[in-house]
């Protein structure tokens, strides 16, 4: 697996397959040819059909420049490589073509870019184990937990970058408690985090705890709806559901931030299992590889910070994915707001539901975290293509023509 610096990602949503990856290719191929005149940019399948939503073209046109890019939208066509495909062509002013070929390269979910059949995008493996048995059979056996695994195979550098991510991701939380206005879009949906955190305040202790929760997830999932400044967790479209549980636990038990980090390498170690054996995209098994890892990363954070033990971690993290396997991806309007941000709400509340009943056992269970991941990539391949990152099918086949 690779480091968890290609998990974590910093940056501007609204998502990280469909507007992180895409402005890191532009990037990329401005950088190769920075005098064309033009530059041709075809958007294929899940890309195309939610990219005007998910401002794919905003993104490349921001890198490229507006007045020599055209955008060319083929939402029907799906490249065999991946549901995400983009290829770039240079042009001379004469209309020629510069360099030996257009470049095709795929999104794969997480703010993640891959050449066909390759992987020299990213950065080199640095965990020699990959399967969350192997890894908790070395907790056992060491006496060690999950967080020291990660800083065995990052090295201690690690820990200024998990401070950095925990830093925009209470960031996240706090401005975005601060905004009460409607998110852009056709939808004129209006921000619900700050009332939600103001009603919380008159229950009583489990209710409230409850309401913190929502008002969190929510706060962070608005700022990306609205292009702002989060973290991939393990996508943007479910960045709301790791800080959600995160800031609840920080503020209500009243943590150090020390160990705020280490729970974060924890979640991340589980989401990096999911990507590296599975998927995160939504375009390629479903909201099941966002909103599902995100819940399963936000339970093995809970679970350790709770003093579960290697198991009942592992236990926590299985659950919260389990019960999301299956769920489709079907942004009304393309747009990642509805269901995407209540979902991550009811994900962070899942995900300490999930860390209660682990704790609750001594860890032992059926069905492993492994077993999971397998079960949802097969069951996100098995998923039509209009449930998968169209706004085709499901929630958003009614809204379909509101935006093309």
């Amino acid at each position: 697996m690779v480091t968890l610096k290609e998990l974590f990602r910093i940056g501007f949503g609204p998502s990280s397959s469909h507007t992180m990856g895409p402005r890191k290719a532009a990037e990329i191929f401005c950088e190769r040819f920075p005098d064309a005149a033009r530059y041709d940019v075809t958007l294929f399948g899940s890309l195309a059909a939610t990219g005007k939503g998910h401002m794919t073209d905003s993104a490349i046109i921001d890198v490229l420049g507006a007045d020599r890019t055209n955008i060319i939208w083929e939402p029907k066509t799906f490249l065999p490589f991946h549901p995400n495909g983009m290829r770039f062509d240079a042009l001379a002013a004469d209309g020629s073509h510069i360099g030996k070929e257009p470049w095709t390269v795929f999104s794969i979910g997480g703010g993640a870019l891959m050449e066909e059949g390759e992987s020299t995008i990213q950065s080199p493996e640095i965990y020699e184990m990959e399967t969350a048995e192997e890894i908790l059979r070395w907790c056992n056996k060491t006496g060690k937990s999950y967080w020291e695994y990660v800083q065995e195979c990052e090295g201690p550098e690690i820990w200024d970058f998990m401070a950095e991510v925990w830093n925009v991701m209470r960031n996240a939380v706090e401005e975005g408690l601060e905004h009460e206005e409607v998110l852009p879009g056709p939808l004129n949906l209006r921000r619900k985090a700050a009332s939600y955190f103001t009603r919380a305040e008159g229950y009583q202790a489990s209710m409230r705890s409850r309401g913190h929760i929502f008002a969190y997830a929510l706060a962070v999932s608005e700022q990306n709806a609205s292009g702002g400044r989060i973290v991939t967790a393990p996508t943007c479209g479910s960045c709301g559901v790791l800080p959600g549980v995160l800031y609840h636990l920080w503020k209500s038990r009243n943590l150090p931030e020390t160990r705020i980090h280490r729970a974060i390498a924890t979640a991340g170690l589980f989401g990096n299992i999911v990507k590296t054996n599975a998927s995160i995209s939504g375009a390629e098994v479903g909201c099941q590889g966002e909103v599902g890892v995100a819940c399963a990363m936000a339970a093995a954070a809970a679970s350790q910070l709770f003093g579960g033990t290697p198991s009942q971690i592992e236990y926590a993290a299985e659950m919260g994915l389990e019960h999301h396997l299956g769920l489709t991806c079907d942004p009304i309007c393309g747009l990642v707001q509805i269901p995407c941000i209540e979902r991550n709400a009811y994900a962070a509340a899942r995900a300490m539901d999930a860390n209660s009943y682990a704790m609750f056992t001594d860890g032992n269970h059926r069905v492993s975290f492994d077993k999971v991941v397998e079960v949802m990539k097969t069951t996100g391949h098995d998923l039509p293509s209009l449930y998968k990152e169209t706004a085709e099918g499901g929630l958003a086949k009614d809204y379909h023509q509101m935006w093309t």
